[in-house]
C-alpha cells in the first residue's frame, strides 16, 4: 500500500474537523463508503435504487435535498472507472449557512489514509465520521502476548483491530505425586521444559513483532509469574525486548486474555503517545539552551533553514491557523509573501519596485507551506497536541513552529 504524506495526513485531519462540524437542517447528509474491491457501477445502481426510494420522504425539501445529493454523487462517480488504491469517500449535502434559505451543496470527495473496509451509505442530520476517525488511531501498532506455561497467544493491536498472529500451547508436565530422587528428576524435566516453551514463544514473538516497521510498543500479560521471567530471560530480541512498556495480570490467557490486557493498558498505550510528543518537544528544547545546540524556531528563521535544507524534524502545532498569501504586482510582475494569523486577515500591499498596488494571487495555510517546503528538502515533519505542557510551550512561546537542524546555519 502507497504510503501518504505528512502533508496528506494533516489535510485529512483538517477535513474532518470541518466535516465534523457540518449540520444538516433534516436527515438529507449523505456518506459513502467504497472499498477497493467494490464496482463502481454497482455503487452507482445502488445510488439509484436510494434515490428511488427517498420519493418516500415525508418533507419536500427533506427529500428534494437528498435526491440532489444522491445525484451529485452519481455524476462524481462518473470520474472514477474503479476506486483508488485504499478505496473512496464522498460527502455531499445541504449545509446551512444562516437563515432559511440560505443552504448550500457540499462535496467532498477523497481517498481515506487507510484502506475501506466495508462499503456503507449513510444519511442522516450529520456526516457518518465514525469509519475515518478509527483511521486516525490506526497509525499506531502494538504488540501482545499473554502467556503461562501451559499456552501462549500472539497478537497486534492497530488501531481498535485485534489481530491473532499465533496461539502455542506447551505440553509441559503439570504436578505429579513422586517423591525423592524421582521428584528432583520430574522437577528439572519440567523446568527444561519450560525453558524450552518460553524459548518457542520468544521464537514466535521475533518473528512476528521484528517486521514491523513502526512497532509502537510491547505489552506482556498472563496469570501468574511466567511472564516476569521471559521478560528477565534472554527469549526475545533485544529491539522487541526494549519496547516492552509493561506487564500485566491476567485472569486468562488466549484470546480473553488478550482482550483483558488491552483494557488494562488504556492508560499507558494512551500515555505513549504523549510521551513521544514530549521526547520531540524536549529534544528541541535541550538543542535550544545548548551552546552548541541545533535548534531554531519562528516563521522567519525556520522558514530559511527550510530553504536551506538544514531542518531534521520541523515541529508544527496543530492549532497554528495563520495564512500564507502571496501578493503579486500586475505591472512589474514582482511578488512578496506574507502571513496573517487567519484566513479573512488581509491588508493592502504596495508594490516595492514600482509603487503599483498589488493583488492577492494565492492563499494557503502555514502548515500547508511548511510541510511543502519540507518534504522538498527531506525534513520530518512532526504535527504536535497541545495536550502537553511542551506543546503548549511550543505554541505559546515559540508561535507554533520549531526545528531541529542538521547543521548550524
Amino acid at each position: 500500500m502507497t504510503e501518504i504524506s505528512s502533508k496528506e495526513l494533516y489535510e485529512f485531519k483538517r477535513t474532518l474537523q470541518e466535516l465534523s462540524d457540518k449540520k444538516g437542517r433534516g436527515t438529507e447528509l449523505v456518506s459513502v463508503y467504497i472499498p477497493r474491491d467494490k464496482q463502481i457501477s454497482d455503487v452507482v445502481k445502488h445510488m439509484r435504487d436510494e434515490q428511488g426510494q427517498s420519493a418516500n420522504i415525508k418533507s419536500k425539501s427533506t427529500k428534494k435535498n437528498v435526491q440532489s445529493a444522491i445525484e451529485v454523487i452519481m455524476q462524481r462517480l462518473r470520474l472514477f472507472p474503479t476506486p483508488p488504491e485504499r478505496g473512496l469517500v464522498l460527502f455531499v449535502g445541504m449545509i446551512p449557512r444562516g437563515g432559511p434559505g440560505t443552504e448550500k451543496m457540499e462535496t467532498y470527495v477523497f481517498e481515506p489514509p487507510e484502506p475501506i473496509q466495508t462499503y456503507t451509505y449513510h444519511c442522516d442530520s450529520e456526516f457518518f465520521l465514525e469509519p475515518l476517525k478509527e483511521m486516525l488511531a490506526d497509525k499506531d501498532v502494538y504488540g501482545l502476548a499473554v502467556l503461562d506455561r501451559k499456552e501462549a497467544t500472539i497478537a497486534t493491536l492497530k488501531g481498535k483491530r485485534v489481530d491473532i498472529v499465533k496461539t502455542l500451547t506447551s505440553g509441559v508436565p503439570g504436578k505429579h505425586k513422586a517423591g525423592g530422587q524421582s521428584q528432583r528428576r520430574f522437577d528439572r524435566v519440567i523446568e527444561l521444559a519450560a525453558h524450552e516453551f518460553l524459548k518457542k514463544i520468544g521464537k514466535h514473538i521475533n518473528d512476528s513483532f521484528l517486521p514491523i516497521p513502526d512497532l509502537n510498543g510491547v505489552i506482556l500479560g498472563g496469570p501468574g509469574h511466567t511472564k516476569e521471567d521471559f521478560l528477565k530471560g534472554d527469549y526475545m530480541h533485544h529491539e522487541i525486548k526494549n519496547k516492552v512498556i509493561t506487564t500485566v495480570d491476567t485472569s486468562y490467557t488466549g484470546e480473553f486474555g488478550i482482550r483483558e490486557v488491552i483494557d488494562k493498558s488504556m492508560d499507558a498505550l494512551a500515555e505513549m503517545e504523549v510521551i513521544q510528543e514530549k521526547k520531540l518537544v524536549q529534544k528541541f528544547l535541550h538543542e535550544l539552551v545548548s551552546d552548541d545546540g541545533l535548534a531554531s524556531y519562528g516563521e522567519k528563521e525556520v522558514r530559511h533553514n527550510l530553504q536551506m535544507g538544514a531542518v531534521e524534524i520541523l515541529l508544527l502545532s496543530e492549532d497554528i491557523y495563520s495564512q500564507r498569501k502571496t501578493y503579486v504586482c500586475s505591472v512589474c510582475g514582482h511578488t512578496s509573501d506574507y502571513t496573517y494569523k487567519n484566513a479573512n486577515e488581509e491588508s493592502e500591499k504596495i508594490c516595492k519596485k514600482c509603487n503599483e498596488k498589488m493583488k492577492i494571487t494565492e492563499s494557503k495555510d502555514v502548515i500547508d507551506d511548511f510541510v511543502e517546503m519540507a518534504e522538498e528538502v527531506g525534513s520530518d515533519v512532526e504535527i504536535i497536541s497541545t495536550e502537553t505542557e511542551e506543546g503548549i510551550q511550543l505554541l505559546r512561546a515559540f508561535g507554533g513552529i520549531g526545528a531541529v537542524l542538521r547543521y548550524r546555519v
